[in-house]
């Protein structure tokens, strides 16, 4: 069994307040979860209102299909940050350790 975790930081110029920011956040996170078989989860404390760091993790018996998935989410994360009037400033993953 494998598992994939991708980090997804985003940079949202527009927000003004704590709103803005959680407004953006919360759509990207709907989005991506309805879309996909993916858990996903927002990783920082919300210290500044233009930047967001978003975890998404999905488990499989095959890497082949993670790698795929993974590639499909970030494409997905692109057009739905662009949608929103933000961008993602950096996006990785990678495996975790096989059980």
């Amino acid at each position: 069994m494998a598992v994939a975790c991708m980090t997804i930081e985003l940079r949202i110029e527009h927000a003004q307040s704590l709103k803005d920011r959680r407004q953006v956040v919360r759509s990207l996170k709907e989005k991506l979860a309805h879309g996909f078989n993916i858990s996903i989860a927002e990783m920082d404390e919300a210290l500044t209102w233009q930047n967001a760091t978003i975890g998404v993790a999905a488990i499989s018996l095959s890497r082949d299909y993670l790698s795929g998935l993974m590639r499909q989410v970030e494409d997905a994360a692109t057009r739905i940050t662009n949608d929103l009037g933000a961008q993602i400033a950096d996006c990785w993953w990678d495996f975790v350790e096989e059980v």
